[in-house]
């Protein structure tokens, strides 16, 4: 198989739809799968290592009442592949709406998923299970992408002083102390900071 798009789907279809059935789940019908990058960038929170492997859109965000699941491009290793597409699919069985809570836990041990519910891997035995798929079907048919990211630097804010219009411009980390004051003696100045801001990386 040259397209993993197909091959995705081919092993959903083949083995993760019987599988999950045997465990009592059903996988829903309207799924679309692909390989592309997350909506959530390389981390899946600010300052985590923790990588964004997988990704999945409830149907109600697609116009044609489709799930979309994704698998990032640089997840090449065909197991790992399954893995993840595994812990996507529980999303999409049980409901987006459910996130990493005991419903989710239950679908995901279930199938043979272990560890937290927001990070799995799959057991020993689902592993071996897996090996057996992908010797039948082939490798994953993709290369790793190994994307580089720019880091987005700290949003500064902008400081007026409304008297004789003084600017400067001040972190939030510093905004979060004191509000600066004019220099020219007018008092603080005004600035677009809110108490819940942060600073934006990626």
């Amino acid at each position: 198989m040259n397209n993993r798009e197909q091959w995705l789907n081919t092993i959903t279809n083949k083995y993760l739809r019987p599988h999950f059935a045997s465990k009592g789940y059903t996988i829903p019908a309207n799924i679309r799968l692909s390989c592309s990058q997350s909506s959530k960038g390389i981390h899946t929170k600010k300052h985590q290592k923790r990588f964004t492997l997988g990704q999945c859109y409830p149907a109600s965000m697609s116009s044609d009442n489709t799930t979309e699941i994704i698998i990032v491009p640089s997840l090449s290793d065909s197991v790992r592949v399954v893995d993840v597409l595994i812990h996507e699919l529980c999303h999409a069985t049980v409901g987006n709406k459910e996130g990493h809570n005991k419903v989710f836990a239950d679908c995901a041990y279930a199938v043979g998923l272990e560890g937290k519910p927001t990070s799995t891997n799959a057991t020993e035995g689902l592993k071996q299970a897996i090996l057996q798929w992908v010797k039948y079907e082939g490798e994953y048919p993709h290369a790793t992408l190994n994307a580089t990211y720019k880091k987005q630097s700290t949003r500064l804010h902008k400081c007026d002083c409304v008297h004789c219009g003084y600017t400067m411009r001040i972190s939030s980390k510093w905004l979060k102390l004191a509000t600066p004051r004019c220099p020219l003696g007018h008092g603080e100045m005004l600035h677009d900071f809110a108490s819940d801001d942060e600073d934006t990386e990626e």
